[in-house]
């Protein structure tokens, strides 16, 4: 009776940590309902003010000219605009940053090419270093690979009439969405948070953040709020956090789209959540503190902890399937009350299928690949939880791991199939998967006459664990070339 009351407590916790973070989208749903109207009135700039746009390299050999090449296209006063490449790569992306460089100053833009001795910092290094050579009030920020659209630079900087406003971000568009199953649903997930999540803290006047690209900063915010800084992953939301803690504002516009490539390969993408997810986590130790001692609204402080602790769902997603079976065999699961989970479950698909239907015409169409995205957020629970450990166990604290880019819309889709050392091998999590859902299996098996409620969750995490096991599986052993990128079509994965 002991272990069943222990198992019992343990579970309930679990569902109870799911069940807020789930009842907490549903509230930013809510609240994307009641503003997604309203709109921000645009002032008038009596003058253009100076932009310098950073544009930080590692390694991008097949994105680099094609960003280089989208940002000297903005349209914007050429005397009041310059550009940065920072670039800290050791492949050949520095020759083709340089040509393109070169080629662009020939033709009278204000573009520059500096190159660090060492990568101390990462990310966050290079922007600290190009900022102080940097001539703009106000610094611009893309990875390398984002698309800005010319007139970027013209719809944001009104924005900063305002002067609390520290820092506006942009929307994230997909230049890739199309390419495969795998893509599509990472844009469902991008847009779940860009369209609902994103706009609803903007206008309920909650704390946001800035998501690395395509954003805008004053540069008297940047130094008010202490800098970048690089003991974190995630020097994006660190700095966010900071400066709206020192009382700047922060806007979001999501009628400014910058579209940028998502992960086409699973090893890419679960390398871009590992990162992210360490990152919220060590933010959190990092500034949950300061965010409870300052003076922002009590109501501001719990929404701000709920959003940078967002990953920890991961870790309970995995502690409850881990749990559920030796709970299941010491007493009837079914027969708790459950329904708060049953309720907070419906926010994955109400955020996601809000996305769709305020963005798209199309939106039942993309929303049709929801069940791809249930699968691919069950299977990455052990990579995140992974990453939650290393951040909270304070493991390599300020490792950088960069997201490969690989051109990967179009006709060049060939370019994955030559991406060489970009191209990223399975890990650990991999076989991890495999036996997760081995376990999840025989769970569901055991629920069907014990607690048959269960086994359709179970199943589904069965099958989650699964997809995302061996498509990393199924991509890697396609490498370098997968058959359905040589012809240049789309791959289904």
């Amino acid at each position: 009776m002991a272990i069943a009351t222990l198992l019992t407590a343990i579970y309930f916790l679990l569902v109870a940590g799911l069940a807020l973070y789930g009842f907490n989208a549903l509230f930013l749903s809510a609240l994307f309902l009641r503003h997604r109207r309203r709109r921000v009135k645009v002032p008038e700039l009596d003058e253009w003010p100076s932009v310098t746009v950073q544009l930080p390299l590692f390694n991008e050999r097949f994105v680099v000219e094609r960003l280089i090449d989208s940002v000297a296209s903005l349209d914007y006063p050429r005397t009041r605009l310059s550009i940065q490449v920072l670039d800290d790569s050791t492949d050949e992306t520095a020759a083709l940053a340089q040509a393109r460089v070169a080629h662009y100053q020939a033709r009278g833009v204000n573009i520059t090419y500096l190159r660090r001795q060492e990568r101390s910092g990462f990310k966050a290094g290079a922007l600290a270093c190009g900022l102080t050579r940097a001539p703009g009030d106000f610094i611009a920020v893309f990875d390398a690979d984002f698309c800005p659209p010319p007139n970027f630079l013209q719809r944001v900087m009104p924005h900063f009439n305002d002067p609390r406003v520290g820092m506006v971000q942009a929307r994230w568009g997909h230049l890739n969405a199309e390419y495969s199953i795998l893509t599509r649903a990472q844009a469902l997930a991008l847009d779940g948070h860009f369209v609902v999540e994103q706009t609803a803290r903007s206008r309920a006047n909650l704390l946001l953040n800035f998501n690395g690209s395509a954003g805008v900063w004053r540069r008297e915010c940047i130094a008010d709020a202490g800098g970048w800084q690089a003991d974190t992953v995630a020097e994006d939301l660190d700095l966010s956090y900071r400066a709206q803690i020192a009382g700047w504002q922060l806007r979001y516009l999501p009628d400014v789209v910058a579209p940028a490539e998502v992960p086409p390969l699973l090893t890419a993408f679960k390398r871009q959540q590992f990162r992210w997810a360490k990152g919220s986590i060590q933010c959190l130790r990092k500034l949950g503190g300061p965010l409870l001692r300052s003076s922002l609204s009590p109501w501001r402080k719990v929404q701000g902890l709920l959003h940078v602790s967002g990953y920890l769902i991961h870790p309970l997603m995995l502690a409850l399937v881990l749990v559920g079976l030796p709970l299941i065999c010491v007493r009837n699961p079914g027969s708790l009350p459950l329904s708060a989970l049953g309720v907070a479950g419906f926010a994955p698909p109400v955020v996601f299928a809000l996305s769709q239907w305020a963005t798209y015409p199309d939106w039942r169409r993309r929303f049709a690949y929801f069940p791809i995205l249930v699968f691919l957020g069950a299977g990455v629970a052990l990579n995140n939880t992974w990453a939650v450990w290393e951040a909270l166990a304070r493991r390599n604290p300020s490792l950088f791991l960069r997201t490969p880019k690989f051109h990967s819309e179009g006709q060049d889709s060939g370019r994955l199939g030559q991406a060489g050392t970009y191209n990223l091998p399975v890990d650990w999590t991999t076989w991890g998967e495999l036996a997760l859902a081995l376990y999840c299996l025989v769970e569901a098996i055991v629920a069907v006459s014990r607690a048959p409620g269960l086994a359709p969750f179970l199943t589904t995490y069965a099958m989650g664990y699964a997809y995302t096991a061996g498509l990393g599986l199924w991509q890697s052993w396609q490498t370098p070339r997968p058959r359905a990128m040589q012809s240049g079509a789309g791959a289904w994965w």
